[in-house]
């Protein structure tokens, strides 16, 4: 029979076994958590990459001098190509021309201007040499046969001819919305113009034609935005001039602008998707974006402004083509140079080619995994492209970007709209703040309290009383979050607002009279005194603390009467310029510092018990007071622990993510102000994950604001590791 003494080795070794296993299963399994973060975030940084799949030489008749506009499928299987010398769809694959019966009015006339509509729509404006306009819809369709074979068919249609009599048009911008089309031309005797068409060329209505009055500088270009409201002039003298538009009063030139160096022309204008940035390109191959900004001296007043610079290139700029599903573009110059940049990171990602053939026109696939490009020698080059995601730069995450629409660049997270143009505003830097902010309330309310409270129960408080009143302190941390957080929410954010005034009373009123309580106390006979139990006095202070509460609660409205003016909110932004939230760090620093003390008060307290009592007691006996032999002995000798326990309670917070969630306006904004919200990285991930799309740029982001959650909890808890170490040496009891 196997005796216990017997059994214990081996016991002791299945024991060992046992730790061993799981620690290193710990290890592991926060090994693969890094690793997994770790590549989910990796494509983020992956460079773009571009080749050269086809190239074909067109028929001779499409390769005439003049203009070219270019555009492909979204699945990159044909192509069309409007020059000057006439319309050629081309199958790709095959490099053949596809016969197509072409409108009559298209092969009666040489094309002199071509204008692309900006956007998805495949609809463009061309001028003639004998001074008429057209509209086309040109483009493909797809149709599916019963077996489910897709078929892809080009087609066109041109609208009828307006004649204006103003000679052989040279220069064409073109945009339309549900009600009308508007036209900006210039002619070769220098005439520009501006035509309105009803949609659709509705019967019974006439255009109405413009002319703009002259003025000096040759024009190179035009540009008209979707609001059909602002029309770019550029200029051979390196000029734009904002000519607004208007339906009840002629177009009239509003600002003129110097956009490059005196004397360099502005060889093309362009929109961005959304048509809120002007992409302007010059003969010295500078490249630049500018948008309306509002003045700050007049915020009724707009003013064009350089936002952002990109690569330049060694030529004259020639051809430009903007990406329909982000804020990216291409341009291409009289060297072959073809240029891949993006507006919001203010990159220029790749050099496409480098050919010695200029280039005459280039253009995006549809989804943004290929591009086109035609070149002087008459060539059609198709690049397959990967550029996931352009918008994701180190500068884009944790520096300031020029979004479209803003002032000045700014730190800013905003992941969706309600717009397909819409910009991603990715910066991780406020929800950083957040975390750090909503971290710091809840450590300023937790700390002092869970130490005090912690310090009065294991070196003051009699031992029966500490018994009750420590595992009730305990629960507290069993409370659901989402409880708390649901509180926080609903009642005590509502509530706080109505008794701000009341809670500012509190602020002052109650540590009043804890410090009254305590002198008072003191000055009793000590026979009197020693009628209580060591500890016990302490419970004398709750039902003068409740006098207190109940006391400022009942003269709530004669604190904001007397102290505020009437109304808490309206001296807080007047004299302040603070503006009060219902669901602010406040509120949070309250619901998140009481979740969070139970941590830090357990932790401590058991540090502040363990100092052995005979360091005490010969403090004591050295003639130290009590307060003293805490002060001076006792929280020396638990510092580590003390330390540990505010790491914990650091890590807790910093980690929360139900009580951030629903206690503030998740609002990602980079201000301490204690009377506004603000947004976590663990909050944004709960409220961003459920609608990224999967392997997307926010997607990815997302991970990349876990892994770096990780990675500071990782590095502080190590460094608290090392601290709590070298206190613990110091101040060892041995």
């Amino acid at each position: 029979m196997i005796t216990s003494l017997q059994m214990r080795p081996l016991i002791d070794r299945l024991a060992r076994a046992v730790i061993t296993i799981g620690g290193l299963a710990t290890i592991l399994s926060i090994l693969g958590i890094f690793f997994f973060l770790f590549r989910e975030v990796t494509p983020l940084f992956t460079a773009p990459t571009a080749k050269m799949t086809q190239r074909k030489i067109l028929p001779a008749f499409l390769t005439a001098d003049g203009p070219v506009q270019l555009a492909v499928d979204e699945h990159r299987e044909i192509a069309h190509v409007l020059t000057s010398g006439g319309v050629q769809f081309i199958e790709l694959a095959s490099g053949q021309p596809i016969p197509i019966e072409l409108p009559v009015e298209l092969t009666a006339t040489r094309l002199t201007a071509i204008a692309h509509s900006g956007g998805n729509a495949q609809r463009y404006a061309v001028g003639t040499a004998g001074g008429q306009v057209m509209l086309l819809k040109m483009g493909t369709t797809t149709e599916f046969s019963d077996s489910g074979e897709r078929h892809t068919r080009p087609m066109i249609r041109a609208g009828r001819p307006l004649t204006l009599n103003v000679g052989p048009i040279t220069t064409l911008a073109y945009r339309f919305n549900d009600r009308e089309s508007v036209l900006a031309l210039l002619s070769k005797e220098g005439r520009l113009m501006v035509v309105r068409l009803p949609a659709d060329e509705a019967a019974g209505i006439d255009p109405v034609i413009t002319e703009l009055t002259r003025t000096t500088g040759t024009v190179t270009s035009l540009a008209l935005d979707e609001s059909l409201e602002n029309l770019y002039v550029g200029t051979m003298e390196g000029l734009v001039r904002h000519v607004a538009l208007s339906d009840t009063e002629p177009p009239a030139v509003k600002d003129v602008y110097t956009v490059t160096t005196p004397g360099t022309a502005v060889t093309a204008l362009g929109f961005l998707s959304g048509d809120r940035s002007l992409v302007v390109m010059t003969a010295d191959g500078a490249v630049s974006t500018w948008g309306l900004i509002r003045l700050p001296e007049d915020p009724s007043r707009w003013r064009l402004t350089k936002m952002h610079t990109f690569r330049s290139h060694t030529a004259p700029v020639t051809a430009f083509a903007p990406s329909q599903r982000v804020k990216g573009f291409v341009t291409a110059d009289a060297k072959g140079q073809i240029f891949l940049h993006h507006a919001t990171s203010e990159h220029t990602w790749l050099k496409l080619s480098d050919g010695d053939s200029p280039i005459r026109a280039v253009a995006f696939a549809p989804k943004g995994d290929g591009l086109i490009a035609f070149d002087g020698a008459g060539q059609l080059a198709l690049y397959q492209m990967q550029n996931t995601y352009p918008e994701v730069t180190y500068e884009t995450l944790f520096g300031k970007v020029w979004y479209e629409g803003y002032d000045q660049p700014a730190h800013v997270w905003q992941s969706s709209s309600g717009s397909d143009d819409f910009e991603p505003k990715l910066g991780l830097m406020p929800l950083a703040f957040g975390t750090l902010k909503g971290t710091l309330y809840a450590l300023f309310l937790a700390v002092p309290i869970a130490i005090l409270a912690a310090m009065c129960t294991s070196q003051f408080m009699h031992p029966d009383l500490r018994a009750k009143i420590k595992p009730i302190i305990e629960v507290m941390a069993a409370l659901p979050t989402v409880v708390l957080g649901f509180l926080a929410g609903l009642w005590l954010a509502p509530l706080l607002e109505r008794l701000l005034p009341a809670v500012t009373g509190m602020a002052v009123a109650l540590p009043v009279l804890v410090i009254a309580s305590s002198l008072t106390w003191y000055l009793f006979p000590p026979a009197f005194r020693r009628r209580l139990r060591p500890g016990h006095e302490a419970l004398l202070l709750i039902p003068i603390l409740a006098i207190g509460i109940g006391g400022c609660l009942w003269a709530n409205s004669f604190i904001e009467a007397w102290w505020f003016g009437g109304d808490i909110k309206v001296w807080l932004s007047n004299r302040l310029g603070i503006q009060y939230d219902q669901r602010n760090a406040l509120v949070v620093g309250i619901v998140m510092g009481f979740a969070i003390v139970p941590v830090i008060y357990t932790i401590a307290e058991e540090a502040l018990s363990n100092v052995p009592k005979t360091q005490i007691s010969g403090s004591l006996a050295l003639g130290a007071t009590r307060w003293q032999t805490v002060l001076y002995l006792v929280l020396l000798s638990a510092s580590p622990g003390i330390f540990s326990a505010v790491m914990i309670g650091f890590g807790r917070a910093i980690g929360e993510t139900m009580i951030v969630l629903m206690a503030t306006g998740n609002t990602p904004i980079l201000d301490w102000n204690w009377a506004n919200g603000f947004r976590t990285l663990s909050a944004n991930i709960a409220v961003e994950i459920p609608e990224a799309p999967h392997g997307g740029s926010l997607y990815r982001v997302l991970f990349l604001a876990a892994l770096l959650l990780f990675i500071v909890t990782f590095v502080i808890n190590s460094l608290a590791e090392i601290v709590r170490q070298r206190l613990r040496d110091k101040y060892s009891n041995g």
